[in-house]
């Protein structure tokens, strides 16, 4: 069985960045916002967002007849946990290069550059 690069597939990080938008969200609130650029059934949103909360993303209490899902994770976490796996496994553990890898594939612009060039800095002070 071959292993995918990240533990979290593409529906499952589009619906992570809605509640993490929302700070807590129903599966009907997750919906009305996928729909706004594509098709999903009720149940293919609820269905991840359980999955979503299984593996320890998000947590959910009951109101009501509802369920409402808030993160059990912070976005940085998440992040960090994905470019830490996408480093060991494409990378072989450099982290430079990474960073090598997406300046030079990447069309930065001038900010992008000071930016990158800032938080440089700012880790050598």
């Amino acid at each position: 069985m071959r292993k995918s690069l990240t533990p979290l597939g593409e529906t499952e990080m589009e619906i992570l960045h809605h509640v993490w938008d929302l700070g807590e969200a129903s599966v009907a609130d997750v919906q009305e916002r996928i729909l706004q650029n594509r098709k999903v059934a009720y149940t293919t949103v609820m269905t991840v967002m359980k999955n979503l909360a299984d593996k320890g993303y998000l947590k959910y209490d009951k109101k009501g007849l509802a369920y409402i899902y808030s993160p059990a994770k912070q976005p940085d976490d998440v992040r960090f946990f994905l470019i830490n796996r996408l480093v060991d496994k494409v990378f072989h553990g450099s982290s430079s290069a990474l960073i090598q890898t997406l300046i030079q594939s990447e069309q930065l612009s001038e900010k992008e550059k000071e930016n990158i060039r800032k938080s440089i800095d700012e880790m050598e002070d």
